[in-house]
């Protein structure tokens, strides 16, 4: 269980959201909020509770301080709504699935030894709220993040975050993932998934040691599109940087993440942002149709066991192993299929005896398809793909001068990042902070467009800053 010290960190981010806001340019100072809440603070089950509201961990307390904050203390409270109509129709669907998703599900699951009780009223409103402090990193980084200097800012705290977060990830690759064990008292995982041959995968504080390489693949990308974009003797340094967390990116022993930095860097690196964006569109299009094409059968399963077989039998029984899972929840998610079944397990195969749970979700869209049915699934999924629409149809006609050179690489990792959530659940606060920025981007570019300026709402103030 978690320490006394893990319940310090979360309790005292408030304050140190609070000074970044007061030192920082408010464009930094939001993602750095979100950026170390996400790397320092302690991980499930780590939480505060408090009656009537949802637990406060690390995937929600980040953005709910950076609001308080923001309505407390900034000179004006940044516009949280987005300009775009379908942004509004999938914002509002998805934080108010939950009611409908608690109204299909009041009836117990019954077991010869107990039961899985109905959802109640007060349910849905703990998972509305927990919806809505979900997006609030997503609505605040529209509004504060939507310049491409606030893009530069991203890349530059993603690389530095990695940067310092390699320090106790090869400590972990060396001595195996104990660090969250020593400092906040409990392992956050199943211990014999970090064995990797000879050595470990490392986690630090995240979840899982595949969060861990996917936060390092980001962190590569975003040192080469540096890298690109700047003079001589800056550039040889994000070169220099982005190549040192390529060697931790492959020590991190995760084919996933493996797999998408070779995909992406050469892209970042010689190809234009109209392409790199029209390619993220394909990535995106492709994840949105996945469980489509699953229930159809579209999916090349045994080509991909085949491929994965060739690399490792343990990847290729890995691999098997969630498609397996996912035909079972797949089958279970269509007993209720347009609001799903809800929280509390209740998703999930259950042995009819004592109750226990026999399928294992891996995949994020596999998880929120079951709790939240096909509109909860389609509002989610949506909303984080619709900036990657917007831009595209907004860059389309622009010249290469007039897209902000740092646009392509963030599209990229928005549009990968939608990729892996078909395996994994790697939606984090970085996520809808990166899709949040892009969809300010694109309104912005849109209001140009149509012959607009740039709101004195959305422009910063001016602060000193220390990068």
């Amino acid at each position: 269980m978690p320490n006394t010290l893990a319940y310090i960190m979360l309790l005292i981010w408030p304050i140190v959201t609070y000074l970044l806001f007061r030192y920082l340019p408010r464009s930094r100072a939001l993602v750095w909020t979100v950026l170390t809440g996400y790397l320092l603070l302690p991980p499930l089950p780590a939480a505060i509770d408090f009656p009537l509201f949802p637990p406060l961990n690390k995937d929600v307390l980040p953005n709910f301080s950076a609001f308080i904050i923001c309505l407390l203390f900034l000179p004006k409270f940044p516009s949280l709504i987005p300009r775009s109509p379908i942004a509004r129709l999938l914002i509002a669907v998805f934080v108010l699935t939950p009611i409908a998703t608690v109204l299909g599900n009041s009836e117990p699951i019954t077991f010869v030894d107990g039961a899985l009780p109905g959802l109640r009223i007060f349910d849905a409103v703990a998972m509305v709220i927990n919806q809505f402090i979900l997006l609030l990193g997503f609505l605040l980084a529209r509004s504060i993040l939507q310049t491409p200097e606030a893009q530069r800012d991203l890349l530059v705290a993603l690389l530095l975050g990695g940067l310092v977060y390699s320090v106790p990830m090869f400590i972990e690759i060396r001595l195996s993932p104990q660090l969250n064990l020593w400092v906040y008292g409990y392992y956050q995982h199943l211990f014999e998934q970090s064995i990797r041959g000879d050595s470990f995968r490392p986690q630090v504080f995240l979840f899982h040691g595949i969060w861990a390489a996917f936060f390092t693949m980001t962190t590569v990308v975003a040192g080469f599109a540096l890298a690109r974009q700047s003079k001589t003797f800056v550039r040889q340094r994000y070169l220099v940087s982005a190549l040192y967390l390529v060697v931790l990116l492959v020590l991190c022993r995760t084919l996933g993440a493996l797999i998408y930095g070779i995909a992406l860097v050469p892209l970042v690196i010689l190809a234009g942002n109209k392409t790199q964006i029209r390619i993220a569109t394909v990535l995106a299009t492709l994840a949105l149709l996945y469980p489509t094409l699953k229930s159809a059968d579209l999916v090349p399963t045994n080509a991909m066991l085949n491929a994965a077989e060739s690399i490792s039998p343990e990847r290729a029984h890995s691999l098997k192993f969630r498609f397996d899972n996912e035909d079972l929840l797949r089958n279970r998610a269509n007993e209720k299929p347009l609001f799903g079944w809800g929280s509390w397990g209740r998703n999930h195969e259950h042995n009819p005896v004592d109750g226990t749970i026999t399928t294992v979700s891996d995949g994020r869209w596999i998880i929120t398809l079951g709790v939240f049915g096909w509109v909860g699934f389609l509002a989610e999924f949506a909303l984080l793909g619709l900036p990657i629409f917007l831009l595209w149809r907004e860059v389309r006609h622009l010249p290469s001068s007039k897209i902000s050179p740092f646009l392509g690489p963030l599209v990229l990792l928005l549009a990968i990042n939608l990729v892996d959530l078909i395996p994994n659940a790697t939606l984090t606060p970085l996520t809808w902070l990166l899709s949040g920025a892009l969809l300010g981007h694109a309104e912005l570019l849109a209001r140009q467009r149509r012959g607009g300026t740039q709101g004195r709402e959305d422009r910063p103030p001016r602060h000193r800053t220390v990068i």
